[in-house]
């Protein structure tokens, strides 16, 4: 894994460069990606700009307050937990109440994506597996976090890449309600995912 080539990505898509507390978080994440093991030659195992996008585009920045401050807030489909901030970001540390600045969503979103990736990779293994397949399943991961159940991982290490494309569908709902943007987000990966 090229640390270089991750930063500069991440400094692309934010737009700037890295504040010394950044630069700790993402080496911290590229780290824990390391230790994962050898990705297939075949695969990727770092998300894409179009991968980034596509994830920032439907987690939003989320309750920008006036002061230009980020705050918490609940999930959409219970009301409640789990507290959300920034780029979707969840956690034990955000709770109702929590309040970031733009850079720390930033670093927490290049943390995060770096981390849900190599979860991505250690799932699928040594799986075939092109830009846009891995891109929209981290997208999945991202957001459901169920990478290591969904039957949408089994068929993709099968190789059934047209059975897994329609599992996507299958988690749109939160709170037992089918949610509109999340049938939405899963149509959009679905078609990232075949390569559309």
């Amino acid at each position: 894994m090229h640390r270089k080539s991750i930063f500069d990505a991440v400094r692309r898509m934010l737009g700037r460069g890295f504040r010394p507390s950044e630069v700790r978080a993402l080496d911290r994440a590229i780290d824990a990606a390391q230790h994962a093991g050898p990705a297939s030659p075949d695969s990727p195992s770092t998300l894409s700009e179009r991968g980034v996008a596509l994830i920032q585009a439907f987690e939003g920045l989320g309750k920008l307050r006036p002061d230009g401050m980020i705050e918490a807030y609940p999930d959409p489909g219970t009301g409640d937990a789990p507290w959300t901030i920034g780029w979707g970001a969840t956690g034990p540390d955000i709770v109702a109440g929590t309040v970031w600045t733009r850079e720390q969503c930033d670093a927490r979103l290049a943390s995060d994506l770096a981390r849900y990736a190599a979860d991505v990779s250690r799932a699928i293994g040594d799986a075939p597996t092109t830009q846009a397949q891995f891109d929209a399943l981290v997208s999945f991961h991202y957001n459901t976090g169920a990478i290591g159940r969904a039957t949408l991982k089994r068929r993709h290490v099968a190789g059934d890449h047209a059975g897994a494309a329609t599992e996507f569908a299958r988690w749109n709902r939160a709170g037992g309600r089918v949610m509109r943007g999340l049938s939405r987000r899963r149509a959009a990966e679905a078609a990232l995912y075949r390569g559309e």
